[in-house]
Protein backbone atom coordinates (compact mmCIF):
# COMPACT_ATOMS: atom_id res chain seq x y z
CA UNK A 1 0.00 0.00 0.00
CA UNK A 2 3.07 2.25 1.12
CA UNK A 3 4.29 1.52 -2.48
CA UNK A 4 1.16 2.47 -4.53
CA UNK A 5 0.87 5.49 -2.43
CA UNK A 6 4.29 6.60 -3.37
CA UNK A 7 3.91 5.37 -7.37
CA UNK A 8 0.86 7.58 -7.29
CA UNK A 9 2.25 10.86 -5.67
CA UNK A 10 5.05 10.56 -8.46
CA UNK A 11 2.55 10.51 -11.29
CA UNK A 12 1.10 12.93 -10.28
CA UNK A 13 3.94 15.11 -9.96
CA UNK A 14 4.90 14.27 -13.05
CA UNK A 15 1.39 15.10 -14.46
CA UNK A 16 1.78 18.38 -13.12
CA UNK A 17 4.94 19.03 -14.03
CA UNK A 18 4.24 18.13 -17.43
CA UNK A 19 0.91 20.53 -17.39
CA UNK A 20 2.82 23.42 -16.32
CA UNK A 21 5.61 22.74 -19.59
CA UNK A 22 2.69 22.61 -21.75
CA UNK A 23 0.88 25.81 -20.30
CA UNK A 24 3.97 27.80 -20.47
CA UNK A 25 4.75 26.79 -23.83
CA UNK A 26 1.01 27.96 -25.01
CA UNK A 27 1.87 30.95 -23.48
CA UNK A 28 5.28 31.44 -25.04
CA UNK A 29 7.09 31.14 -21.44
CA UNK A 30 9.18 28.37 -22.20
CA UNK A 31 10.98 26.96 -25.33
CA UNK A 32 9.52 23.26 -27.41
CA UNK A 33 11.16 21.33 -28.88
CA UNK A 34 10.28 20.57 -32.93
CA UNK A 35 9.63 17.47 -34.29
CA UNK A 36 11.62 16.97 -37.56
CA UNK A 37 10.03 17.95 -41.08
CA UNK A 38 9.18 14.45 -41.89
CA UNK A 39 7.54 13.25 -38.68
CA UNK A 40 5.52 16.32 -39.24
CA UNK A 41 4.55 15.46 -42.50
CA UNK A 42 3.34 11.63 -41.61
CA UNK A 43 1.10 12.89 -38.56
CA UNK A 44 -0.42 15.51 -40.97
CA UNK A 45 -0.88 12.45 -43.60
CA UNK A 46 -2.31 10.31 -40.95
CA UNK A 47 -4.79 12.97 -39.46
CA UNK A 48 -6.34 13.54 -43.29
CA UNK A 49 -6.29 9.52 -43.80
CA UNK A 50 -8.27 8.70 -40.58
CA UNK A 51 -10.64 11.86 -41.28
CA UNK A 52 -11.58 10.90 -44.43
CA UNK A 53 -11.37 7.14 -43.36
CA UNK A 54 -14.04 7.77 -40.71
CA UNK A 55 -16.36 9.71 -43.03
CA UNK A 56 -16.39 7.28 -45.80
CA UNK A 57 -16.90 4.74 -43.22
CA UNK A 58 -19.93 6.17 -41.59
CA UNK A 59 -21.40 7.57 -45.31
CA UNK A 60 -21.05 4.14 -46.43
CA UNK A 61 -22.96 2.55 -43.23
CA UNK A 62 -25.74 5.58 -44.59
CA UNK A 63 -25.58 4.34 -48.15
CA UNK A 64 -26.06 0.45 -47.05
CA UNK A 65 -28.85 1.03 -44.38
CA UNK A 66 -30.56 4.53 -44.37
CA UNK A 67 -32.36 3.86 -41.20
CA UNK A 68 -30.73 5.03 -38.34
CA UNK A 69 -32.52 2.85 -35.26
CA UNK A 70 -31.21 -0.08 -37.57
CA UNK A 71 -27.70 1.09 -37.62
CA UNK A 72 -27.74 1.40 -34.16
CA UNK A 73 -29.01 -2.00 -33.31
CA UNK A 74 -26.09 -3.24 -35.52
CA UNK A 75 -23.67 -1.46 -33.64
CA UNK A 76 -24.72 -2.92 -30.44
CA UNK A 77 -24.65 -6.72 -31.93
CA UNK A 78 -21.14 -5.71 -32.95
CA UNK A 79 -20.19 -4.38 -29.37
CA UNK A 80 -22.11 -7.21 -27.50
CA UNK A 81 -19.94 -9.69 -29.93
CA UNK A 82 -22.86 -11.22 -31.49
CA UNK A 83 -24.10 -12.28 -35.06
CA UNK A 84 -26.62 -9.58 -36.27
CA UNK A 85 -29.98 -10.66 -36.94
CA UNK A 86 -31.00 -11.04 -40.79
CA UNK A 87 -33.15 -8.69 -42.12
CA UNK A 88 -35.63 -8.62 -44.68
CA UNK A 89 -34.79 -6.00 -47.55
CA UNK A 90 -37.73 -3.56 -48.65
CA UNK A 91 -37.66 -5.23 -52.07
CA UNK A 92 -38.85 -8.46 -50.59
CA UNK A 93 -41.27 -7.29 -48.27
CA UNK A 94 -43.18 -5.58 -51.06
CA UNK A 95 -42.79 -8.64 -53.26
CA UNK A 96 -44.29 -10.97 -50.47
CA UNK A 97 -47.60 -8.21 -50.12
CA UNK A 98 -47.52 -7.97 -54.12
CA UNK A 99 -47.95 -12.29 -53.63
CA UNK A 100 -50.56 -12.05 -50.90
CA UNK A 101 -52.69 -9.34 -52.04
CA UNK A 102 -52.96 -11.29 -55.56
CA UNK A 103 -54.14 -14.64 -53.55
CA UNK A 104 -56.95 -12.27 -52.12
CA UNK A 105 -57.96 -11.23 -55.49
CA UNK A 106 -57.85 -14.03 -57.08
CA UNK A 107 -54.16 -15.66 -59.00
CA UNK A 108 -55.94 -16.40 -62.25
CA UNK A 109 -57.49 -12.77 -62.89
CA UNK A 110 -55.00 -10.80 -64.76
CA UNK A 111 -54.31 -8.21 -62.18
CA UNK A 112 -53.60 -11.31 -59.50
CA UNK A 113 -51.04 -13.13 -61.83
CA UNK A 114 -49.27 -9.86 -63.11
CA UNK A 115 -48.79 -9.61 -58.84
CA UNK A 116 -47.54 -12.80 -58.64
CA UNK A 117 -45.20 -12.52 -61.12
CA UNK A 118 -44.17 -8.90 -60.29
CA UNK A 119 -43.80 -9.55 -56.35
CA UNK A 120 -41.60 -13.10 -57.63
CA UNK A 121 -39.31 -10.22 -59.60
CA UNK A 122 -39.63 -8.00 -56.33
CA UNK A 123 -38.02 -10.61 -54.12
CA UNK A 124 -35.29 -11.75 -56.60
CA UNK A 125 -34.52 -7.92 -56.36
CA UNK A 126 -34.39 -7.99 -52.64
CA UNK A 127 -32.23 -10.93 -52.11
CA UNK A 128 -29.72 -9.34 -54.84
CA UNK A 129 -29.62 -6.24 -52.32
CA UNK A 130 -29.53 -8.33 -49.30
CA UNK A 131 -26.26 -10.08 -50.96
CA UNK A 132 -24.77 -6.71 -51.73
CA UNK A 133 -25.30 -5.61 -48.21
CA UNK A 134 -23.40 -8.73 -47.28
CA UNK A 135 -20.53 -8.26 -49.20
CA UNK A 136 -19.76 -4.64 -49.38
CA UNK A 137 -20.08 -5.11 -45.06
CA UNK A 138 -17.29 -7.78 -45.17
CA UNK A 139 -15.11 -6.39 -48.14
CA UNK A 140 -15.19 -2.96 -47.89
CA UNK A 141 -16.75 -2.02 -43.87
CA UNK A 142 -14.57 -4.02 -41.78
CA UNK A 143 -11.08 -3.29 -43.31
CA UNK A 144 -12.12 0.62 -43.01
CA UNK A 145 -13.60 -0.56 -39.19
CA UNK A 146 -10.44 -2.43 -38.76
CA UNK A 147 -8.64 0.54 -39.32
CA UNK A 148 -10.19 2.80 -37.23
CA UNK A 149 -10.85 0.18 -33.87
CA UNK A 150 -7.71 -0.95 -34.18
CA UNK A 151 -4.54 0.79 -36.16
CA UNK A 152 -5.45 4.18 -35.27
CA UNK A 153 -5.74 3.64 -31.61
CA UNK A 154 -2.38 2.30 -31.37
CA UNK A 155 -0.82 5.14 -33.67
CA UNK A 156 -2.73 7.03 -31.18
CA UNK A 157 -1.50 5.99 -28.18
CA UNK A 158 2.15 5.99 -29.55
CA UNK A 159 1.52 9.41 -30.50
CA UNK A 160 0.23 10.75 -26.81
CA UNK A 161 3.47 9.02 -25.34
CA UNK A 162 5.78 10.80 -27.69
CA UNK A 163 4.11 13.82 -26.87
CA UNK A 164 4.71 13.24 -23.20
CA UNK A 165 8.28 12.00 -24.27
CA UNK A 166 8.70 15.54 -25.56
CA UNK A 167 7.60 17.48 -22.79
CA UNK A 168 9.64 15.59 -20.35
CA UNK A 169 12.54 16.90 -22.53
CA UNK A 170 11.80 19.95 -22.66
CA UNK A 171 11.43 19.91 -18.82
CA UNK A 172 14.99 18.67 -18.65
CA UNK A 173 16.40 21.27 -20.45
CA UNK A 174 14.44 24.04 -18.29
CA UNK A 175 15.91 22.67 -15.63
CA UNK A 176 19.66 22.50 -16.93
CA UNK A 177 19.40 26.46 -17.71
CA UNK A 178 18.31 26.70 -14.73
CA UNK A 179 20.94 24.75 -12.50
CA UNK A 180 23.94 27.02 -10.93
CA UNK A 181 25.98 24.62 -9.08
CA UNK A 182 28.48 21.56 -10.53
CA UNK A 183 26.38 19.28 -8.69
CA UNK A 184 22.71 20.35 -9.93
CA UNK A 185 24.58 20.79 -13.03
CA UNK A 186 25.48 17.20 -13.58
CA UNK A 187 22.26 15.69 -12.65
CA UNK A 188 20.20 17.74 -14.68
CA UNK A 189 22.83 17.00 -17.87
CA UNK A 190 22.58 13.21 -16.92
CA UNK A 191 18.42 13.57 -16.60
CA UNK A 192 19.13 15.16 -19.95
CA UNK A 193 20.21 12.29 -21.65
CA UNK A 194 18.14 9.87 -20.68
CA UNK A 195 15.14 12.18 -21.82
CA UNK A 196 16.95 12.68 -24.94
CA UNK A 197 17.34 8.96 -25.36
CA UNK A 198 13.57 8.17 -24.46
CA UNK A 199 12.20 10.46 -27.09
CA UNK A 200 14.82 9.83 -29.96
CA UNK A 201 13.12 5.57 -29.21
CA UNK A 202 9.80 6.90 -28.86
CA UNK A 203 10.10 9.09 -32.40
CA UNK A 204 11.13 6.15 -33.82
CA UNK A 205 8.69 4.18 -32.75
CA UNK A 206 5.77 5.90 -33.66
CA UNK A 207 7.91 7.09 -37.46
CA UNK A 208 7.36 3.49 -38.16
CA UNK A 209 3.48 3.11 -37.49
CA UNK A 210 3.07 6.79 -39.61
CA UNK A 211 5.12 5.30 -42.36
CA UNK A 212 2.27 1.89 -42.25
CA UNK A 213 -0.18 4.27 -43.02
CA UNK A 214 0.99 3.77 -47.05
CA UNK A 215 -0.03 -0.17 -46.61
CA UNK A 216 -3.15 0.79 -45.38
CA UNK A 217 -3.88 2.92 -48.38
CA UNK A 218 -3.02 0.00 -50.53
CA UNK A 219 -5.13 -2.40 -48.44
CA UNK A 220 -7.90 0.03 -48.88
CA UNK A 221 -7.61 1.02 -52.14
CA UNK A 222 -7.75 -2.92 -52.51
CA UNK A 223 -11.25 -3.16 -50.49
CA UNK A 224 -12.43 0.32 -52.61
CA UNK A 225 -12.40 -2.16 -56.09
CA UNK A 226 -13.68 -5.04 -54.48
CA UNK A 227 -16.38 -2.49 -53.21
CA UNK A 228 -16.57 -1.33 -56.91
CA UNK A 229 -17.26 -4.62 -58.12
CA UNK A 230 -19.81 -5.71 -55.76
CA UNK A 231 -21.52 -2.66 -56.75
CA UNK A 232 -21.63 -3.30 -60.33
CA UNK A 233 -22.55 -7.36 -59.87
CA UNK A 234 -25.64 -6.15 -57.86
CA UNK A 235 -26.67 -3.44 -60.47
CA UNK A 236 -26.24 -5.91 -63.01
CA UNK A 237 -28.06 -8.32 -61.55
CA UNK A 238 -31.48 -5.75 -60.72
CA UNK A 239 -30.72 -4.78 -65.10
CA UNK A 240 -31.37 -8.15 -65.76
CA UNK A 241 -34.17 -9.05 -63.48
CA UNK A 242 -35.78 -5.75 -64.69
CA UNK A 243 -35.33 -6.75 -68.15
CA UNK A 244 -36.58 -10.47 -67.97
CA UNK A 245 -39.49 -8.92 -65.62
CA UNK A 246 -40.58 -6.33 -68.71
CA UNK A 247 -40.24 -9.21 -71.26
CA UNK A 248 -42.61 -11.57 -69.25
CA UNK A 249 -45.16 -8.59 -68.66
CA UNK A 250 -44.77 -7.94 -72.18
CA UNK A 251 -45.83 -11.37 -73.46
CA UNK A 252 -48.41 -11.59 -70.79
CA UNK A 253 -50.63 -8.57 -71.40
CA UNK A 254 -49.70 -7.56 -74.72
CA UNK A 255 -53.10 -7.63 -75.11
CA UNK A 256 -54.91 -6.27 -72.88
CA UNK A 257 -51.85 -3.03 -72.78
CA UNK A 258 -50.32 -3.00 -76.36
CA UNK A 259 -46.88 -1.80 -77.39
CA UNK A 260 -46.22 0.18 -72.83
CA UNK A 261 -43.26 -0.50 -72.87
CA UNK A 262 -41.70 0.80 -76.38
CA UNK A 263 -44.47 4.29 -75.00
CA UNK A 264 -42.79 4.61 -71.57
CA UNK A 265 -38.89 3.96 -73.11
CA UNK A 266 -40.14 6.84 -75.96
CA UNK A 267 -41.59 9.29 -73.17
CA UNK A 268 -38.48 8.69 -70.97
CA UNK A 269 -36.44 10.05 -73.73
CA UNK A 270 -38.70 13.28 -73.90
CA UNK A 271 -37.91 13.96 -70.20
CA UNK A 272 -34.35 13.40 -70.75
CA UNK A 273 -34.01 15.55 -73.36
CA UNK A 274 -35.90 19.40 -73.98
CA UNK A 275 -37.01 20.61 -71.11
CA UNK A 276 -40.35 20.72 -69.82
CA UNK A 277 -40.66 24.17 -70.23
CA UNK A 278 -42.44 25.54 -73.23
CA UNK A 279 -40.64 27.21 -76.22
CA UNK A 280 -42.57 30.22 -75.16
CA UNK A 281 -40.41 30.43 -71.91
CA UNK A 282 -37.51 29.03 -73.10
CA UNK A 283 -37.62 30.71 -77.16
CA UNK A 284 -34.17 29.52 -77.63
CA UNK A 285 -35.03 26.14 -77.30
CA UNK A 286 -35.27 24.20 -80.71
CA UNK A 287 -38.01 21.51 -80.95
CA UNK A 288 -36.86 18.02 -82.09
CA UNK A 289 -36.50 16.95 -85.49
CA UNK A 290 -39.56 15.85 -87.43
CA UNK A 291 -40.35 11.74 -86.93
CA UNK A 292 -40.38 9.84 -90.00
CA UNK A 293 -43.42 8.16 -90.66
CA UNK A 294 -44.66 4.89 -89.70
CA UNK A 295 -44.12 2.28 -92.16
CA UNK A 296 -46.00 0.09 -90.49
CA UNK A 297 -49.97 -1.30 -90.83
CA UNK A 298 -50.94 2.32 -89.76
CA UNK A 299 -49.02 3.99 -92.28
CA UNK A 300 -50.41 7.20 -93.10
CA UNK A 301 -51.86 6.10 -96.98
CA UNK A 302 -53.71 2.99 -94.88
CA UNK A 303 -54.84 4.81 -91.42
CA UNK A 304 -58.02 6.08 -91.50
CA UNK A 305 -58.12 8.49 -88.29
CA UNK A 306 -62.26 8.79 -88.27
CA UNK A 307 -62.46 4.79 -87.44
CA UNK A 308 -60.08 5.15 -84.14
CA UNK A 309 -61.93 4.56 -81.15
CA UNK A 310 -60.21 5.46 -78.05
CA UNK A 311 -59.73 2.75 -75.57
CA UNK A 312 -61.67 2.52 -72.18
CA UNK A 313 -58.51 2.76 -70.27
CA UNK A 314 -55.14 4.03 -70.94
CA UNK A 315 -56.00 7.44 -71.94
CA UNK A 316 -53.71 10.40 -70.87
CA UNK A 317 -53.55 14.25 -70.92
CA UNK A 318 -50.64 15.86 -72.46
CA UNK A 319 -49.03 18.67 -72.69
CA UNK A 320 -47.98 20.35 -76.24
CA UNK A 321 -44.31 21.53 -76.12
CA UNK A 322 -43.51 22.67 -79.36
CA UNK A 323 -45.94 24.16 -82.17
CA UNK A 324 -46.33 21.12 -84.94
CA UNK A 325 -47.77 21.26 -87.93
CA UNK A 326 -49.53 18.03 -89.78
CA UNK A 327 -48.02 16.72 -92.40
CA UNK A 328 -50.63 15.00 -94.20
CA UNK A 329 -54.68 14.67 -92.93
CA UNK A 330 -53.68 11.53 -90.76
CA UNK A 331 -52.11 14.18 -88.32
CA UNK A 332 -52.97 16.47 -85.53
CA UNK A 333 -51.16 19.72 -85.60
CA UNK A 334 -50.87 21.35 -82.36
CA UNK A 335 -49.57 24.36 -80.45
CA UNK A 336 -46.97 24.68 -77.88
CA UNK A 337 -48.70 24.69 -74.33
CA UNK A 338 -52.47 23.70 -75.27
CA UNK A 339 -53.19 20.10 -73.68
CA UNK A 340 -54.69 17.18 -75.42
CA UNK A 341 -55.65 13.86 -74.87
CA UNK A 342 -53.13 10.70 -75.85
CA UNK A 343 -53.65 7.22 -76.36
CA UNK A 344 -52.16 4.21 -77.91
CA UNK A 345 -53.48 2.04 -80.62
CA UNK A 346 -52.41 -1.87 -81.22
CA UNK A 347 -49.26 -2.11 -83.47
CA UNK A 348 -48.60 1.83 -83.79
CA UNK A 349 -45.29 3.14 -84.04
CA UNK A 350 -43.54 3.89 -80.85
CA UNK A 351 -42.77 7.07 -82.05
CA UNK A 352 -46.45 8.49 -82.29
CA UNK A 353 -49.73 8.47 -80.40
CA UNK A 354 -53.23 9.53 -81.50
CA UNK A 355 -54.04 12.75 -80.58
CA UNK A 356 -57.54 14.33 -79.76
CA UNK A 357 -58.67 17.87 -79.03
CA UNK A 358 -62.42 18.60 -79.07
CA UNK A 359 -63.65 16.98 -82.57
CA UNK A 360 -60.44 16.79 -83.70
CA UNK A 361 -58.41 13.85 -84.09
CA UNK A 362 -54.68 12.34 -85.15
CA UNK A 363 -51.45 11.35 -84.95
CA UNK A 364 -48.74 12.96 -83.21
CA UNK A 365 -45.42 12.78 -82.56
CA UNK A 366 -44.02 11.90 -78.86
CA UNK A 367 -41.01 14.15 -78.62
CA UNK A 368 -43.51 17.16 -78.69
CA UNK A 369 -45.19 16.09 -75.92
CA UNK A 370 -45.20 16.04 -71.96
CA UNK A 371 -47.35 13.39 -70.86
CA UNK A 372 -49.21 14.72 -67.50
CA UNK A 373 -51.18 11.55 -66.55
Amino acid sequence: MDFNVKKLASDAGVFFTRAVQYTEEKLGQAEKTELDAHLENLIARADCTKNWTEKIFRQTEVLLQPNPSARIEEFFYEKLDRKIPSRTTNAELLGQHMQDAAKEFGPGTPYGSTLITVGEFQRRLGGAEREFLQMSAINFLTPLRNFLEGDWKTISKERRLLENRRLDLDICKARLKKAKLAEAKSAAEHELRVAQTEFDRQAEVTRLLLEGISSTHVNHLRCLHEFVEAQAAYYAQCHKHMQDLQKELSSANGDTFPNSFAVNASTSGVSAGPSHLSSATLPEASPPSHPSNPSNALESSTLKIEEVKPPATGTRKAKVLYDYDAADTSELSLLADELITVYTVPGMDPDWLIGERGNQKGKVPVTYLELLS
